[in-house]
């Protein structure tokens, strides 16, 4: 099958056509023409105000798949994941059983033969995220492991960490750590600031990340190797690693879309839906985290999708779990509050940098590995357009402005209605 891109601008810095509006010509997978020409094509897509870069990499998802099918599986988990615009996806391994053996990531790398998106699996770093006995991790990233992670659960054993960044060096293997100090989170709902005061709720500083951050870079500056904070969200912590890069450590993080919409005052509702982790903190971190993106201090962008069942959810704001999906919305988040060249950056090149992953290129010849998008086409977020099994996101019913049109990766193709 052949497609045509109308009148599309190019958004690919490493692209020759970078910033010139083309027609674009996709044939059995690969990009055959960017032309001003109007070549024969099976379909055609009228691009007209569209924009097209290289494919999206999400850093954080979670597809539930094996073992909480209920949640998410990998068919709803990629509809919803090419609707977002995204190619690529690093799954988390919290699953039943968690994600620890070569026939588990076997499991997952086996499904891309015939999918458009592809799943990179991470490692549990400990069998079952017990923190004490660890993972074969050499044989895991041999036989497909991206990036080894506890998930949602931090390393809070000093030692674990240490001995996992000497074991991934001779491997080049990515430790991910999501930073939270157990004991001063313990019972925590929400960002610990004046709003929380106000509501009552036991709050989680942001000292809780910091310090775990600070106690990482340390460990880091002793063992050397490499890591990568998950979905920072205080503004000491975008300091701390915007210091610990200077210095020349191995470091990078990623920071979730929501994280960029949202501070703690507007919990105020007690909606569930805004019930995260780490929480919304206040309008001075998200400043902040905004800041670490235009800089590079940040370097991804990343879904967090966490899809919940309705029973996870709708329960007292204390009881509900944390977590939201976000694989459609990151776009539409995301856009509003930094240019589209820095988001688009943080969601192609900067995640694959990170993984080792070579990016792939917007030229005649290449495979086509594209999301088309229109930066002011609106649309609404609901039963109809949502593609996971789950709606445990505070969009939800709500109508975004950015949306994706296409996405094309491993010669097939999703074009939206």
């Amino acid at each position: 099958m052949s497609v045509l891109i109308t009148r599309t601008t190019i958004a690919d810095k490493n692209s020759g056509h970078n910033g010139k509006t083309k027609n674009v010509l996709i044939e059995h997978g690969r990009i055959t023409a960017i032309t001003d020409e109007t070549p024969k094509a099976d379909k055609i897509i009228e691009g007209e105000g569209s924009f097209l870069s290289t494919g999206w990499f999400d850093m954080r998802s979670n597809f539930r798949d094996p073992g909480l099918e209920y949640k998410e599986d990998l068919q709803s988990g990629r509809l919803a994941a090419q609707a977002g615009g995204f190619t690529d996806v690093l799954l988390m391994p919290e699953t039943d059983p968690v994600i620890a053996t070569k026939n588990e990531i076997r499991y997952l790398v086996a499904t891309n033969h015939d999918n458009l998106v592809q799943i990179h699996p991470a490692s549990a770093v400990t069998l079952g995220l017990k923190g004490d006995s660890f993972t074969d991790m050499v044989d895991l990233h041999h036989a497909g492991a991206k990036a080894f992670t506890e998930g949602e659960t931090p390393i809070h054993n000093s030692d674990i960490l240490l001995k996992t960044l000497q074991y991934l060096q001779p491997i080049n293997g990515l430790l991910i750590n999501r930073p939270e100090d157990y004991y001063l989170s313990l019972f925590g709902l929400m960002h610990e600031g004046h709003q929380s005061t106000l509501m009552g709720t036991k709050g989680i500083p942001s000292l809780a990340e910091t310090l775990m951050v600070q106690r990482d870079l340390n460990l880091l500056r002793y063992a050397g190797g490499k890591i990568h904070f998950a979905k920072i969200s205080a503004k000491g912590t975008v300091e701390a690693i915007r210091e610990a890069k200077a210095e020349g450590l191995q470091v990078t993080c990623d920071v979730a879309a929501h994280q960029l919409c949202f501070t703690d005052e507007d919990l105020a509702g007690f909606d569930t839906n805004l019930k995260v982790s780490p929480p919304f903190r206040s309008e001075e971190d998200r400043l902040a985290l905004i800041d670490g993106l235009l800089d590079g201090t940040i370097d991804a962008i990343v879904s967090s999708h966490e899809p919940h069942d309705i029973e996870c959810k709708r329960l007292e704001f204390d009881l509900a779990d944390p977590g939201i999906i976000g694989l459609q919305t990151v776009f539409s988040t995301a856009q509003r509050g930094i240019p589209q060249d820095v988001f688009l950056e943080k969601v192609t090149v900067g995640p694959r940098s990170i993984l080792g992953i070579e990016s792939p290129k917007i030229a005649e010849g290449e495979t086509a590995c594209l999301t088309l998008f229109s930066p002011e086409t609106k649309w609404t977020f609901d039963e109809k357009t949502n593609r996971s099994k789950s709606e445990n996101s505070p969009f939800f019913g709500l109508e975004l402005e950015g949306k994706v049109l296409a996405t094309f990766n491993n010669n097939q193709i999703y074009i939206a209605k």
